[in-house]
Formats: C-alpha cells, sequence, structure tokens
C-alpha cells in the first residue's frame, strides 16, 4: 500500500513540474485571443458580458423589483451571467491557493516606492495591500469609511455609466458600442485623477 501511494505521489509531482509555466503569467498573444474568442462567442449568441449587472440580477432574486422599476425585469433572461461570477469566485480561489507560488505583484519600483511613502510598506508584496484589507483593518474606522465610500462609488457609477469596466471596456469596445468608448475615456480619466490628485490627499 505504501509503495502504491510512493508511486502515485511520484507521478503526481512529476506532472506538476512539468506544468511550471501555469504559474507564470500568461503572455498578451495567449490570453488577449483567448478574451477575443470568449467575446466573439457570446456575440454570436447574442449576449452582453458585465459584471456589475450582476448586481441588479440578484437585487431583483431577491425581491427588489416590488420597490423600485429598476428591478423590474426578467432576470431569467440573465441568470447565465450569474454563473460568470461563479466561476471568478471559483476560478480566484483554485489560483490564489493552487496556483500562485509568489504573491508578490510586478510593478514598477518607483510606484512601490511612492507608495511605501504613503503607508503601504506592503506594496509590491500582495495583490491586495494589507494596511487596507487585513483584518485588523476592518476594525479601523477610516478603512472602513474608505471601502465603504469606494464601493458606493463603484457600484453607483457603473449602474450610472450601464455598466461596468468589463461591460464596457470589453464586451462594449468589442461590439463597437460608441457609449462604452466615452465610458472608457472617463474611467481612465477617473483613474488619473484619482491616483495623482485624490489618492494622496485620502493617505
Amino acid at each position: 500500500m505504501l509503495q502504491l501511494m510512493d508511486i502515485k505521489y511520484f507521478f503526481f509531482v512529476k506532472n506538476i513540474n512539468q506544468m511550471n509555466w501555469i504559474y507564470e503569467p500568461w503572455p498578451w498573444y495567449i490570453s488577449g485571443p483567448m478574451i477575443a474568442l470568449i467575446m466573439f462567442l457570446l456575440l454570436m449568441l447574442g449576449k452582453n458580458f458585465g459584471m456589475s449587472a450582476n448586481l441588479r440580477t440578484m437585487c431583483t432574486i431577491c425581491g427588489a423589483g416590488n420597490k423600485a422599476d429598476f428591478f423590474k425585469f426578467d432576470w431569467k433572461a440573465q441568470k447565465w451571467n450569474l454563473i460568470v461570477i461563479l466561476g471568478a469566485i471559483i476560478g480566484g480561489f483554485i489560483g490564489s491557493h493552487f496556483l500562485t507560488k509568489d504573491m508578490a505583484v510586478a510593478i514598477t519600483p518607483n510606484t512601490i516606492s511612492d507608495l511605501n511613502e504613503l503607508g503601504f510598506n506592503s506594496a509590491g508584496k500582495f495583490y491586495l495591500p494589507n494596511e487596507l484589507f487585513e483584518t485588523d483593518s476592518l476594525l479601523n474606522l477610516k478603512s472602513i469609511l474608505i471601502l465603504a465610500i469606494g464601493g458606493l462609488f463603484v457600484g453607483f457609477g457603473a449602474r450610472y455609466a450601464g455598466g461596468c469596466t468589463s461591460g464596457h471596456a470589453i464586451s462594449g469596445l468589442s461590439n463597437l458600442q460608441l457609449p462604452s468608448l466615452v465610458a472608457v475615456i472617463g474611467f481612465f480619466i477617473g483613474g488619473l485623477v484619482m491616483i495623482h490628485f485624490l489618492f494622496p490627499l485620502i493617505f
């Protein structure tokens, strides 16, 4: 029995070692066409990809349609998009727990230096800054306000724009939608204003 386990372990480790490529970031000429293929399939099926629209769907499922007209729509026609959320959660869990050797983020030394000056000593070491997302940080009033207000702005902005970065930048632009182009330009302008002007004031 022990020998059988040793043989299975040997082949498992050998196969894992042969799959080291999966731990590395995929180049644009692989990941880009994969995204394009998904968008092509969605267009052929008459579907629009987006993440923020799922919030409206979930609110409608929970009965929000009885309170506001915005939530009165045929959510069953959009239930397929809920599978995207489920897949993102499962895929993220698998990726972070089983397919990630190094949690460091590949950002420039200048950016890391700037973030360190603002108090983010974990910059470049983790995907999410510990200063905001550690359990202890959730007991900090400033962190709670930043996350709550930021989430409110993102949620309101996504719904007011009729879609989020996924819906406009990926699905909308691939469908040659002018409103999506305007929204994406707004995303970039908002990001530049935030990082260069508001970010130093907040932190």
